[in-house]
């Protein structure tokens, strides 16, 4: 079979050898120095100023709206924007927190929500909280210049395009700040994990507080004593003060340590990711049975798996059943279209159409796109692809 996950970890052998002989040797496995390295490893690579590692991706995005929130940037009630095709982790902290989700269309040829189509929903949005999916974006310069010049805060899910690139930025610098996810078979694997990036050192501040319980011990020193001075609070009673709404969302040393292993393949892991992408675009190119995406304003395209939307449902479950026939793992796209799950019904009243997200989610599945995929599966693939 060609999994939809095909391991663990890049280099999953050695990585093992060094966490099983890492946790022998280690006295401290709660949060601490490794999980500190891979922040920073991480901001760097990312080119932003900061990182905030989480334990998982879904509270990374539960924390980045929670902080907002905190600063009185976002207000409870507050309308935010979002991609209907999506994953439930990125609508859910809306519901959680108070605020009033917006599903919005994608493009079908860039799965993703255009600057028209937010154009129509943009009035009394507090934010516009994009996914970019499955490593794709639209224009998001022309997003980011519409959400500045309205006062819409841009935030962005980057889970799945770790390393795509528009505009010469990597995906994940638009917006005030950006979420990442390290689950296994994603672009890094932590095992669990996630991160949160922003240039904004409030912003930073805020979402270190509310990482864990609310309280001040992992801000830096300087702040630290800020904070202090200005509740009040004497350095006994520090140790017990909670400053704002928080949880406790911290990821452990032994995930630190693994980031700090598996980022030194950043480069070889995106290298191999795009390859395959652009590989999979070609044996595409020439079947009129599936929609073809228009990436030509992305420089890199770097995704974790691949989308095929069929024209009909009668062409999709064809090349369903050629995929799994063939032992290929498939999915859904993403969780298709967010708001026809459940959950959604459930809790939002919504009964507008949202005809191409419904298109991707009847018509549409996914296969993985691993780095070590070995000529024979990548062939494979090829093959089903050109139909």
């Amino acid at each position: 079979m060609i999994k939809l996950i095909k391991s663990s970890f890049h280099r999953e052998a050695e990585t093992k050898r060094a966490v099983a002989e890492f946790v022998l040797s280690q006295d401290v496995l709660s949060m601490s120095e490794q999980c500190r390295a891979f922040e920073t490893a991480f901001a760097e690579k990312q080119e932003r100023t900061y990182a905030v590692f989480v334990a998982n991706g879904s509270v990374a995005n539960l924390l980045l709206i929670q902080a907002l929130l905190n600063q009185g940037r976002l207000q409870r009630g507050g309308r935010v924007g979002f991609c209907a095709l999506t994953w439930p982790t990125n609508v859910m902290p809306l519901i959680q927190l108070g605020l009033e989700p917006v599903a919005i269309d994608c493009e079908l040829d860039t799965l993703n929500v255009s600057p028209e189509a937010f154009d129509a929903h943009i009035a009394g949005c507090q934010a516009l909280f994009l996914t970019n999916v499955l490593g794709f974006c639209d224009d998001l310069p022309a997003l980011r210049h519409m959400c500045d010049d309205r006062g819409v805060l841009l935030i962005e899910d980057n889970c799945e395009a770790l390393g795509s690139r528009t505009n010469h930025t990597l995906l994940g610098n638009f917006g005030v700040a950006s979420t990442f996810s390290f689950f296994v078979g994603h672009h890094l694997s932590t095992i669990e994990g996630g991160m949160v990036c922003t240039d904004d050192e409030e912003l930073y501040e805020q979402l270190v507080i509310s990482r864990a319980h609310g309280w001040d011990r992992n801000l830096p020193p300087a702040t630290r004593e800020r904070v202090r001075a200005e509740a009040c609070v004497d350095d006994f009673q520090a140790r017990y003060t909670f400053y704002d709404l928080a949880s406790n969302f911290r990821p452990t040393e032994i995930n630190g340590f693994i980031g700090n292993q598996q980022i030194r393949y950043w480069d070889e892991i995106v290298g191999a990711r795009v390859a395959n992408f652009e590989r999979f675009q070609r044996a595409m190119a020439g079947n009129a049975d599936v929609l073809h995406c228009d990436l030509s304003h992305m420089d890199t395209v770097s995704n974790f798996a691949m989308p095929v939307v069929c024209r009909t449902p009668e062409l999709a479950r064809k090349y369903r059943s050629e995929f799994e026939a063939a032992g290929v793992e498939i999915r859904p796209v993403i969780a298709g279209d967010i708001t026809q799950q459940p959950f959604y019904r459930k809790y939002v009243q919504d009964t507008a159409e949202r005809p191409n997200a419904r298109l991707v989610h009847t018509n549409g599945f996914y296969f993985g796109n691993n780095p070590e995929m070995n000529e024979e599966e990548l062939t494979t693939l090829c093959d089903l692809l050109a139909g």
